[in-house]
């Protein structure tokens, strides 16, 4: 009898103790349409700041004298960036709250799209990109957390629509980014710190979530009888005392991440495919500008492989949620990127949109990588800390391909060299990308 007692008294205390914390299925209406609203013009800030700057890279690279592997480097910041800084993003989160988080996010974009043309050389220029680069970097790591928290039965459809918007964004930059710049007196300058308006923008609706009692990680209190028990075979009761009415804390374990096969199949899936995406939103524009095609047309081709995400972005995430295994769509969109990528080798003028187009189909794989982040673990906990090593490993794996192909490029004298260490990178990507997609969960993994 005292056993029964026990047992209700410590499950009524930690359902009373967790209906104490804000529950985001009985968030009012509008809380969740401003938070739909800000998950949107973030993800349209998570890529202007790197394909405006493809965009203008000939004129930025004449402005500040730099030479092909400089221009390199520059175009590998951003992995580098999301590496160093998205790896303190769950930890900044369980501090402040992921709404205080990705505000100063939005925050830094600001500022940095406003400080980068002015900063003054090739030094000044990169500091402030960083400071750019570490808002987008804690904002790409606490998406997917926001949405299995506060959308838990539509990640799939949530996750499509974050993927579009960003999809959108970055398309967008591409596409205006030259026809703007002429439009504004010509300057490189003021072509690239137009974006800050849109960031700033997106500063306004996280201000509601800055002060966000629900963080991730929070730990609950309860008041139990007897000795400690394990909750749902995950969740730890500690018992400070043993007489009735004993002092509990509940908390979740942190996963040895490390140890599992899929988070580390989803790492190097998602380093792969951001090399290709890097190496196409920084070069792209320049292959096709070599190969004869005007400034302005060569702008419009790398916004046609963008907005290629716009609307696939928003279907793949939908469809790869009703799949057990997400493997077919990896090897789909691999195979648009192989067959891209030879036609950029072998008429990369003559045939330009079929290529673009291709390359946009192909780098499809972000959205599935981040769908997959969310369906690759079963709590919020365990997705903030995928999330974290799948990106921040991934964006480490991702830093040495566009600077390597500005070394080729410059060496060279071409761009063969580079378009087929590009394909040749395809490859890899396929296989852990129909690893990463089997129907597991790190929490398993990791227990074992």
């Amino acid at each position: 009898m005292a056993s029964q007692e026990t047992r209700m008294t410590t499950s009524t205390a930690i359902r009373s103790s967790a209906a104490d914390e804000p529950q985001p299925p009985t968030t009012r209406a509008w809380t969740t349409r401003l938070l739909i609203v800000g998950i949107v013009l973030s993800a349209l800030n998570l890529r202007p700041a790197i394909t405006s700057l493809g965009a203008l890279l000939e004129e930025v690279r004449d402005g500040l004298g730099m030479s092909g592997s400089v221009a390199g480097l520059l175009t590998s910041v951003p992995p580098l960036c999301f590496a160093v800084f998205g790896v303190m993003a769950p930890r900044l989160a369980r501090r402040f709250g992921p709404g205080a988080v990705v505000c100063a996010g939005m925050v830094a974009i600001t500022a940095g799209l406003l400080i980068r043309p002015y900063a003054g050389g090739t030094a000044g220029f990169l500091a402030a990109s960083a400071l750019t680069l570490m808002g987008i970097a804690v904002s790409n790591v606490l998406m997917p957390v926001i949405v299995k928290r506060w959308f838990p039965d539509r990640v799939g459809s949530m996750t499509g629509l974050y993927s579009m918007a960003l999809a959108l964004g970055t398309s967008a930059a591409a596409a205006v980014t030259v026809p703007m710049t002429d439009a504004l007196g010509g300057s490189w300058q003021t072509g690239l710190a137009v974006w800050a308006g849109l960031a700033a923008a997106a500063v306004l609706p996280w201000t509601a979530f800055v002060r966000d009692p629900g963080r991730a990680g929070k730990q609950r209190h309860a008041r139990v009888d007897g000795a400690g028990a394990a909750v749902d075979g995950h969740t730890r009761v500690e018992v400070a005392g043993g007489s009735a009415g004993a002092h509990a804390r509940v908390e979740a374990p942190a996963l040895r991440i490390t140890r599992s096969r899929t988070a580390w199949a989803l790492a190097v899936f998602f380093g792969l495919q951001a090399t290709a995406a890097y190496i196409t939103m920084g070069w792209m524009a320049q292959i096709f500008r070599d190969a004869g095609v005007a400034a302005s047309t060569a702008g419009l081709l790398l916004a046609v492989t963008m907005v290629m995400g716009v609307p696939l972005a928003f279907v793949i995430p939908r469809v790869a949620a009703r799949l057990p295994h997400q493997g077919p769509i990896v090897l789909a969109l691999g195979a648009c990127g192989l067959a891209g990528y030879a036609g950029l080798y072998f008429a990369p003028a003559g045939g330009a949109w079929a290529w673009a187009l291709l390359l946009g189909v192909s780098n499809c794989a972000f959205p599935l990588a981040l769908t997959m982040v969310g369906m690759r673990a079963r709590s919020g906990a365990g997705v903030a800390q995928l999330s974290a090593f799948a990106q921040s490993t991934g964006y480490l794996i991702s830093i040495p391909g566009p600077l390597l192909v500005g070394v080729l490029y410059q060496h060279s004298g071409g761009w063969g060299l580079p378009i087929a260490l590009m394909a040749a990178l395809m490859v890899p990507q396929m296989v852990v990308g129909v690893l990463a997609g089997r129907d597991r969960t790190v929490e398993d993994e990791a227990a074992r």
